[in-house]
């Protein structure tokens, strides 16, 4: 659905994009991820048809960003960081005019206004004016304006930025909604952990290149170079501390409250007989569990915070 070949984009002596190769399929949820500037709202532009690159090509749907620019706009939906609405007009006018932009016409278009303000839950705002609506309703609002032609694409720049923690949420389970109807959707967020639990595929950007591009769950297997425990025992937690760290699978241990942390040694994954040796030992555990990583780990491991 979507597919970069060498994207390039140079501004005098800076490389705001470098090489840039992506594929997505039918029905991907990508996360972009990457510090402010490198490049992902630039890539998104591109795709999206708005900015040309220096060199490089892109496909959307087929169709080639040099070729048939008019044929990706009517397939994608783009959704930029900051855009503006019309405050003076009511919700239901603003979608209107923009379904006529589409050319929707007759009753279909009163139709499809009312069936994406119902996807995105404003249908009870639907004769409020646009001023009136709060930032995550405006959100929401733009992403009802960016489906009202059934885009297969979805190409949204940071959807959730300025959004209160119950907005973010909303928004999060719209896109999940989006998932299930079959929409390619790439999506760029700081919110990392979030993106975890929509995306099955990734992509950390940093200085225009593109450092990471799989799933997530290969991202994750990247950079865990070690298991680490997390290890709760009723009493005794520095007696425990120190049987763990006789074990030969442990590399190093620590002790926060009746919290133990054990590192294990790179080369170990089976560490099913720790919980018997401290039970053996009289110890009641009260937790037993493997730290989990998240994006947000991934990406500090992977990125140093370097801009184009």
């Amino acid at each position: 659905m979507i597919e970069t070949r060498d994207l390039t984009k140079v501004y005098g002596t800076v490389h705001a994009l470098t090489k840039l190769d992506l594929k997505l399929d039918r029905g991907d949820v990508f996360g972009f991820i990457g510090p402010n500037g490198a490049g992902k709202t630039t890539t998104m532009r591109i795709i999206a048809t708005l900015l040309n690159p220096t060199w490089g090509e892109a496909y959307v749907c087929g169709y080639s960003i040099y070729k048939n620019p008019k044929d990706i706009r009517r397939s994608i939906g783009y959704m930029p960081d900051f855009f503006g609405v019309y405050d003076d007009m009511k919700v239901i006018e603003y979608l209107e005019f923009f379904a006529a932009a589409y050319r929707i016409t007759g009753p279909a278009r009163r139709k499809v206004c009312d069936q994406v303000l119902e996807l995105v839950d404003l249908g009870y705002k639907r004769d409020e004016l646009v001023t009136s609506l709060s930032r995550g309703m405006t959100q929401r609002l733009g992403l009802a304006r960016v489906l009202l032609h059934d885009p297969q694409v979805l190409l949204l720049d940071e959807p959730a930025s300025g959004l209160d923690p119950r907005a973010r949420i909303e928004i999060r389970g719209l896109l999940k909604e989006l998932r299930s109807m079959g929409k390619t959707i790439m999506i760029s967020s700081h919110i990392l952990p979030e993106l975890a639990d929509i995306c099955n595929k990734v992509g950390i950007i940093e200085k225009g290149k593109l450092l990471v591009n799989s799933d997530v769950a290969e991202v994750m297997r990247r950079v865990r170079h070690q298991t680490i425990l997390k290890i709760g025992v009723q009493s005794l937690p520095d007696e425990a501390a120190k049987l763990l760290e006789q074990h030969a699978s442990v590399e190093t241990v620590s002790v926060d409250a009746h919290v133990i942390t054990a590192k294990l040694k790179a080369d170990v994954t089976d560490y099913s007989d720790l919980p018997a040796v401290l039970v053996n030992a009289g110890c009641r555990l009260t937790l037993f569990k493997e730290e989990e990583l998240n994006l947000e780990t991934a990406f500090m491991e992977l990125t140093k915070g370097i801009t184009a």
